[in-house]
C-alpha cells in the first residue's frame, strides 16, 4: 500500500541478507545478533521466517548450518522447495564476511524502527481525525507508543514465548556477570533489601503508615539511596511538601543535621561544613522534583517518560492524589472507587515506565481500635483494590509512637505485608526523629 501511495517504505534488502548471511557463515556471532535484532525487525517475510528458524534452533542448542536450517524450515512449514535452498545460498554468496555482522544488524534495526514510527504516526493520525477521544487522551495515547519505541518494548500484542525466554535469559547472564546481590534497585536497608531483592522493575510498592510514622522520612530515604547507589534518574512527586522543604529533608539525612537547625538557620561550624557536603552529593544526584498538589497519574506518568536514564519514581502520597485529568476530586464518584482507581493507574504506570514505583499512603485508624496497632493490610485507607495492584506492601509500626514508656522507643519496625517476589516477615529500622532519616539496626529480623 504504501508503495502504490508513492511512499517508501524504509527497509535494507542488502542489510537482511548479510544478518543471515552472516548467522549462516558464521554461527558464533549469534548471541550478539540475537541482541541486536529480533525476528519482527526484518521486513520480508521470506526473511523473517530464515531468522526465526535460525533463532528457533540456537535457543534449543541445535547445530546451525546451511542443510539443517533447511530442514528445520521443512519441519515448521516455512519452506519453499522451488526457492528456499537457492535462497539459503544466495544469502552466504552476498554476504562478504561476518566480522560485520552487528552493522549489518543496526542497520536493519534502525529501519525496522522507522516504519515503527509511522506506524504510531499513522495510528495516530487516524484516532485524531476520527474523534475516538479527547486531545489530552490521544497525545498522552501517542506519547505512550513514542516511549515504548525508545525504549524497545511494544504497547500491547501479543510475542512468542521463545522471545521472552530469550529476554529473560539475556537479563539473567547479565546479572550473574554483574555479581549483584540483589537484582533490584537497593533500598539502602540491609534486611530490607535481603527480603524484597531490591525494588524492581515495574513493581508498584506501597509504604503505608499512621501520620507521623515517618513514612515520608523513609521514601525520601530510599529515593536518595537508590540516586547515589545507581547513578539512574529518581522522579519525585510530593503533593504535601515544597521543593524546598524535600532537599532540607536531604540535608539532615544526608548531613546527620538537626532538622531544626536547618529551619532557623542556627548551624554551628561543623553543621556548616556537613551542609556544604551534603549539599554536595545531593547536587551531583539526578534526582528531579515536583511539588505540584493537582497532579494527576497521567501526568506523572507523561512527566516521567520524559527523562532519560529513569530508575525510580516516589510519590507522596496516594490519598492526595487525583485520577484523572479533569480534576474533578472524585465528582460523581465514591473516593474508594476513585482511589482504587488511582492504585490500578500506578501500576500501570510502573510497568509502562518499566521502574519501580514507591508511593506513600495513609493508614486508617482502624488500627487505633485494636490492642495491637501493628498495621494490616485492611488498614489501607479506601483500600479497594490498593493491596491487589501493588506489589509489595511495606507497613511502619514505632512502639514509641504509642507507648512513653517504651524500651527502645525509636526502633522501627518495617513489616512486609506483602511481597509479590518472596516472603513476607518483619525487619527493624532505627529512627533518628532528629535528622529525619531510618538507619540499619542491629536487631534480628522475624518471619512475620
Amino acid at each position: 500500500m504504501d508503495e502504490l501511495l508513492g511512499r517508501r517504505v524504509p527497509w535494507s534488502a542488502e542489510a537482511e541478507q548479510a544478518v543471515l548471511g552472516s548467522c549462516l557463515i558464521d554461527p558464533a556471532c549469534l548471541p550478539d545478533v540475537l541482541n541486536a535484532v529480533r525476528g519482527s525487525d526484518f521486513y520480508l517475510d521470506r526473511n523473517r521466517e530464515i531468522f526465526e528458524t535460525i533463532f528457533h534452533m540456537f535457543t534449543f542448542g541445535m547445530a546451525i548450518d546451511p542443510v539443517t536450517v533447511l530442514d528445520q524450515m521443512k519441519i515448521r512449514g516455512v519452506f519453499d522447495p522451488e526457492s528456499t535452498t537457492e535462497y539459503l545460498r544466495e544469502l552466504m554468496r552476498v554476504t562478504p564476511t561476518a566480522a560485520n555482522v552487528l552493522r549489518y544488524a543496526a542497520i536493519v534495526r534502525d529501519q525496522a524502527l522507522l516504519r515503527s514510527i509511522i506506524r504510531v504516526c499513522e495510528e495516530t493520525v487516524e484516532t485524531a481525525s476520527s474523534g475516538g477521544g479527547e486531545a489530552g487522551e490521544v497525545l498522552d495515547l501517542a506519547e505512550k507508543k513514542i516511549y515504548a519505541l525508545r525504549n524497545d518494548r511494544a504497547v500491547g500484542g501479543l510475542l512468542p514465548a521463545s522471545q521472552v525466554v530469550q529476554t529473560v535469559y539475556t537479563n539473567l547472564s547479565e546479572l550473574a556477570a554483574s555479581g549483584q546481590a540483589i537484582p533490584g534497585i537497593s533500598t539502602g536497608f540491609r534486611d530490607l533489601d535481603r527480603r524484597l531483592l531490591g525494588l524492581n522493575k515495574g513493581d508498584f510498592v506501597l509504604v503505608a503508615a499512621r501520620p507521623g510514622m515517618g513514612k515520608t522520612s523513609i521514601g525520601l530515604n530510599i529515593a536518595l539511596n537508590a540516586a547515589k547507589a545507581t547513578g539512574k534518574t529518581v522522579a519525585i512527586f510530593s503533593l504535601e511538601m515544597s521543593r524546598e522543604q524535600l532537599v532540607t529533608r536531604f540535608l539532615s539525612s544526608e548531613g546527620m543535621i538537626p532538622l531544626a537547625n536547618l529551619l532557623t538557620g542556627n548551624l554551628t561550624e561543623d553543621e556548616w561544613r556537613r551542609a556544604a557536603g551534603a549539599a554536595s552529593v545531593i547536587a551531583g544526584t539526578n534526582i528531579w522534583l515536583n511539588d505540584n498538589p493537582t497532579l494527576t497519574v497521567a501526568e506523572m506518568n507523561a512527566q516521567s517518560r520524559r527523562l532519560k536514564d529513569l530508575g525510580l519514581v516516589m510519590i507522596d502520597y496516594l490519598q492526595l492524589m487525583q485520577g484523572s485529568g479533569s480534576g474533578n476530586n472524585w465528582a460523581g464518584e465514591t473516593r474508594t472507587q476513585a482511589v482504587s482507581d488511582i492504585s490500578r493507574m500506578m501500576k500501570i504506570m510502573a510497568k509502562e515506565l518499566n521502574v519501580p514505583v514507591l508511593c506513600l499512603s495513609q493508614l486508617s485508624r482502624a488500627n487505633e481500635q485494636r490492642a495491637d496497632k501493628r498495621p494490616m493490610l485492611s488498614d489501607l485507607r479506601e483500600s479497594g483494590s490498593i493491596e491487589q495492584d501493588a506489589d509489595v506492601v511495606l507497613g511502619l509500626y514505632r512502639d514509641g509512637y504509642y507507648n512513653e514508656e517504651s524500651e527502645n522507643p525509636n526502633l522501627t519496625e518495617v513489616i512486609v505485608l506483602k511481597n509479590r517476589h518472596g516472603e513476607t516477615g518483619k525487619d527493624y529500622l532505627a529512627w533518628l526523629g532528629e535528622y529525619t532519616s531510618f538507619r540499619d539496626s542491629d536487631q534480628r529480623h522475624e518471619e512475620y
